[in-house]
């Protein structure tokens, strides 16, 4: 496999990817809630690309596909040599629990593949058009918008009957402690730090794997089992 910096394909080369992988999965499996909403959300920014609503066509490809191949790689197989980011762990562990609910494994991924590929993705895609993160702003800000109007849409499909979502019901906190759109906000500080230090390789190295811990731990607390 070629090496991230070097990795250019199509939006539909990653749709293909993300459809042979729900294909592959059981339904209830947490990777595949996940696959779910990932797959429609990219489906979504493919037609708005086609339809030309982003400006620059080759950016908005350039990180569409840079973030998706992010989280494609992270859900592959391990090898002996390769684990995946702690961003991703807790879901690949819990990923058959009974006792986590469907939007819990929705928003683990979305938390892991925002809060911490996203970041990393933008800095690729710098890397890839020659330009500074600021020149990527409004792609990421559309990106971003849609990722946010289709939340609302995730958890109306995931989302349990009232009868379950009470006040007292733990899930209703889980909801309420993580925000999608708050997310978005530090990836776009994070995305500018690692670009600012692009040329400080140790400094580098230990801001990804902060940023990486920090999700991982958030990740662990979403996927908390709330039955047996």
């Amino acid at each position: 496999m070629a090496q991230l910096e070097q990795f250019t394909t199509p939006v539909d080369a990653v749709l293909s990817r993300m459809r042979a992988l729900e294909a592959a999965l059981p339904a209830r499996d947490g990777v595949a809630v996940f696959n779910r909403v990932y797959l429609a959300v990219t489906e979504a920014v493919d037609r708005r690309i086609d339809a030309g609503d982003f400006p620059d066509r080759r950016a908005a490809i350039t990180l569409d596909v840079r973030f998706a191949e992010r989280y494609l790689t992270a859900v592959e197989p391990p090898g002996p040599d390769r684990r995946p980011p702690a961003c991703w762990r807790p879901l690949l562990q819990f990923r058959r629990h009974p006792g986590v609910r469907p939007l819990q494994f929705a928003l683990a991924g979305i938390n892991a593949h925002i809060g911490h590929d996203l970041a990393l993705a933008v800095v690729d895609a710098c890397r890839t058009l020659g330009c500074a993160p600021s020149e990527l702003e409004d792609e990421f800000d559309r990106v971003g918008d849609l990722l946010v109007s289709l939340e609302e849409r995730i958890r109306e499909d995931l989302m349990p009957g009232p009868d379950l979502l009470q006040i007292a019901d733990p899930l209703t906190h889980l909801l309420a402690s993580w925000s999608l759109e708050r997310a978005r906000d530090a990836t776009w500080a994070a995305a500018r730090a690692l670009w600012a230090l692009r040329d400080m390789p140790d400094l580098t190295a230990e801001f990804t794997d902060r940023l990486d811990a920090a999700v991982g731990f958030a990740g662990r607390m979403l996927l908390t089992p709330l039955s047996a």
